[in-house]
């Protein structure tokens, strides 16, 4: 029954105990132990039981306990420290990499649809939410001028159980925004503020919620409130729920109702990062406001805002992009598109590979790629990869042109660093582990942290994560009505001295988590090793559709079960961030072996990593760079297979091969102390070389260095003077697409000698058809560089060439190379498109080639 009235009661803290409300309503304690500490202090059992979530501690806590927590003198002290370093924190205005070179306008709106920042805001699924939490952290802590956008989840992603025979099942949970560390956004008057969006002819509206991520605002939209009917109420209760329909509406609401959601906030970005394209509707409805708002044109609009865009793809397999039916897209756009001045089957043709092909469904990531100026994948193989899926949508460059860069995903290390291993990091390292994460001379400092210490340290974490495995896996039994026999023999699985390998993250089939189980005897030997026995833990989260993913689940649990393997391996139900927290914590070794290169980054390594963990890993994602004798393993040496099933048999072997002669004797081989030097040493070696790179300080810089500044920078400047460099850009675009028909490279001529030496200078001249366009409007380049044996470049080199006559459309260009290599060299003449207002030379996707 639905109350008449509902009200919001606070618990009544003591003035002693006011700070708890600030500190509560911050995520900023998710990455400072001494917050956490101070929770916990106050009810240690309440506080896990609450998801670590202060807000409902404050709201079930007893006022009894508040009043004895008012006149403990200890406690208050300690809160008014962590309450200080909370103020100081957020009164910091300086961004010292940013000293001298930020724009005077200078702010960066971040769309993601999924956030992973705290156990108790379940708004995440999986890698995609943990990289947009972290960077959200970084960019506090960096004191960016950043601001986030995404959806409030009534139920968020599913929790996880196992029926009696390992099959995975989904339960939902109703998130309570009022019980969790956010607030209901208001205006000036105390009013709630609003937003819609058009939902084939019905408006959707959406209240605000606001989440203080450090100095960051996080704005999440909820579309679950009375005034929307219960379809459209529906948009926000799961996240990657429903079919095609409910998933093209939730990416209106992130995109257009995002835009919006600023608009109404009165926040004015001039950069705009989309973190996957299901935002990629914002673009559009940028571009309606500009044209509404300052009367540009389409053309004009759109140079505007792409020029301002940064897009960030993490998908290595085209299935795992948003593809949507015409037809959809024609229900829900067909009024939009008046609004952008343009026809629907030209927003159709910008969001398809192939733009003329009215059977192709329109592609959420190829409409990003098209209104972005800066494109990038996630690691550097995962940008060649994207360079690979992508390059038809620029059919006139070569692969290794096509304008998709690589940033690498990092971490942010504080949120998952464990408190023993924090501890010598400020002993050893002083605090600038934390302020200067990405410094290499700071991580060079791990080597004054004597061994002992650090094994000791790292002992004591595999000893909790195995207590912590032993009762949750109590827990899980317990549910599934296990015999009082059952739960004393999963209260005594794993050796807590044991060498520990975990396996945890989403059960794509790709991941391969079963790889393991190929050859069942040569695993019962593994673990059963009198002297050297090897302990598995696993964990992860099949998509509610695939049954193929939760058959690898199944299997494991079955495996398990049987008496060789009882004790040795463990599945842990409901993978989240505070087991996750716990395994990277606690892990001798993450094991990772994906089918490559079908894996983006995979950031789960970097965390168990920054916490003394060893890597083992197929070299793909972020390990086929970081990877590096003596710091941790590879498995194989990056080949690629057509046939599946024997690349699954070689690698499996390899990986029994690499535990068997490798990493066990590795970590059992004892020095007479009892210390694994060995494996200390290659601790050692990880940590130094592995924290300073991949992290999220230093992803956060790549990003401001190589997208944000310039994008800031060009929109500032296209938008000055009434938007007259945007209007005149908008011109030259439209010029360019109609007389790009007639560019043709004519003629190309070189005076070659019959031999060259190397350093010499080669004169190259060519005769370019411009027609309607002027030399002023494009730049002609000599393309050149090594061949290899099919007589293909090799890699290339470009230089640009000036123009030195000609006339009535014709005209001839010069230019010299110098020839730094030796052996088989060619070239060839390119003319592209280019503005000195545009990023690249490749903007436009045109060229012609003599």
């Amino acid at each position: 029954m639905q109350p008449s009235l509902s009200f919001k009661v606070k618990p009544s803290l003591p003035p002693q105990l006011q700070p708890l409300a600030r500190l509560a309503g911050n995520l900023w304690f998710t990455w400072n132990p001494e917050a956490v500490e101070l929770f916990q202090r106050m009810e240690a059992r309440l506080w896990s039981q609450v998801s670590h979530n202060p807000l409902m501690l404050l709201n079930q806590i007893s006022q009894e306990r508040l009043e004895a927590l008012a006149k403990d003198s200890g406690f208050v002290a300690q809160l008014e420290r962590v309450a200080g370093l909370l103020d100081d924190y957020l009164k910091a205005t300086d961004c010292p990499f940013l000293a001298g070179r930020s724009p005077e306008h200078f702010k960066i709106a971040y769309f993601s649809a999924e956030y992973g920042l705290a156990d108790c805001l379940p708004i995440y699924s999986g890698g995609l939410g943990m990289l947009s939490g972290d960077h959200l952290k970084s960019a506090s802590n960096l004191n960016l001028p950043l601001l986030a956008v995404g959806l409030a989840y009534r139920q968020g992603y599913f929790s996880q159980y196992l029926n009696p025979d390992g099959w995975q099942q989904e339960r939902y949970h109703a998130n309570d925004f009022w019980n969790m560390p956010m607030t209901l956004v208001r205006d000036g008057q105390g009013q709630e503020v609003f937003i819609s969006v058009d939902i084939e002819g019905r408006p959707l509206l959406a209240r605000l919620w606001l989440v203080k991520v450090g100095r960051v605002s996080l704005y999440l939209m909820d579309a679950n409130i009375e005034q929307n009917p219960d379809d459209l109420r529906a948009l926000t209760h799961q996240l990657y729920g429903g079919d095609t329909e409910m998933r093209i509406r939730q990416e209106i609401l992130l995109g257009i109702g995002g835009v919006r959601a600023l608009k109404a906030l009165g926040i004015e970005p001039n950069v705009y990062h989309m973190n996957e394209g299901h935002s990629a509707f914002a673009s559009l409805e940028r571009i309606r406001i500009l044209r509404a708002e300052q009367g540009l044109s389409f053309d004009e609009a759109r140079e505007m805002v792409k020029t301002s865009n940064c897009f960030t793809t993490h998908t290595p397999v085209p299935a795992g992009n948003d593809y949507f039916d015409p037809d959809l897209v024609r229900r829900h756009f067909q009024g939009y598109v008046r609004e952008l001045g343009i026809s629907l089957p030209v927003l159709l043709a910008y969001g398809r590979v192939h733009p003329h092909d009215q059977q192709e469904p329109f592609c959420m990531t190829v409409l990003a790629l098209r209104l972005s100026a800066a494109n990038n994948g996630v690691s550097q193989l995962h940008g060649k990869v994207s360079r690979q899926m992508w390059q038809d949508v620029y059919p006139h460059f070569p692969l290794e042109d096509v304008p998709i860069s690589a940033i690498t995903n990092g971490v942010h290390i504080p949120s998952w660093i464990s408190g023993d291993m924090a501890y010598l990091y400020y002993r050893y390292l002083g605090p600038a582990w934390m302020e200067d994460p990405d410094s290499q001379a700071v991580w060079r400092l791990i080597d004054q942290i004597p061994d002992g210490e650090l094994w000791r340290a790292h002992d004591r974490r595999r000893a909790r994560c195995v207590a912590y495995v032993r009762a949750r896996l109590v827990e899980q039994l317990k549910r599934r009505g296990a015999s009082a026999e059952t739960l004393r023999q999963a209260s005594e699985v794993l050796n807590a001295e044991a060498l520990t390998v975990v396996f945890a993250r989403r059960f794509a089939t790709y991941k391969r988590a079963i790889m393991i189980l190929q050859d069942p005897d040569r695993l019962a030997r593994l673990v059963g090793d009198a002297k050297r026995p090897v302990q598995f833990i696993f964990a992860g989260k099949a998509h509610p559709k695939d049954n193929e993913g939760k058959e690898f689940i199944r299997r494991i649990v079955a495996t398990s079960q049987e008496p060789r393997f009882r004790q040795h391996m463990v599945f842990i139900e409901d993978y989240d961030i505070n087991v996750a927290r716990y395994l990277v914590q606690g892990a001798d070794v993450w094991l990772n072996n994906p089918r490559r290169p079908l894996e983006a980054c995979g950031t789960s390594g970097m965390k168990a990593a920054a916490n003394g963990a060893l890597n083992l890993s197929i070299l793909d994602g972020w390990w086929d760079e970081g990877f590096e004798p003596g710091l941790g393993w590879a498995i194989g040496a990056g080949e690629q297979y057509e046939d599946e099933y024997l690349q699954d048999q070689v690698e499996a072997r390899a990986l029994y091969r690499t535990l068997e002669n490798e990493v066990a004797p590795a970590f059992y081989d004892r020095a007479e102390d009892g210390l694994p030097r060995r494996w200390i040493s290659y601790m050692k070696k990880s940590l130094s070389q592995l924290c300073p790179v991949f992290n999220t300080h230093r992803m956060l810089e790549d990003y401001t260095d190589e997208s944000y500044l310039p994008a800031a920078l060009r929109f500032n400047s296209l938008a000055g003077d009434g938007f007259a460099r945007a209007r005149q850009l908008g011109a030259w675009t439209r010029r360019i697409m109609e007389h790009w028909s007639q560019v043709e490279v004519r003629e190309v001529t070189s005076p070659m000698p019959e031999s060259l030496t190397w350093g010499d200078e080669l004169e190259v001249r060519a005769v370019v058809k411009l027609g309607g366009l002027n030399p002023q409007d494009v730049a002609c380049d000599i393309y050149f560089g090594p061949l290899n044996a099919d007589g293909l470049f090799a890699s290339r080199d470009t230089q640009q060439m000036e123009p030195t006559g000609g006339g009535d459309g014709t005209y001839e260009f010069q230019g010299r190379i110098a020839c730094r290599s030796t052996g088989r060299l060619g070239l060839k003449v390119r003319v592209v498109p280019f503005h000195g207002d545009l990023n690249s030379k490749y903007a436009l996707g045109l060229a012609a080639w003599g």
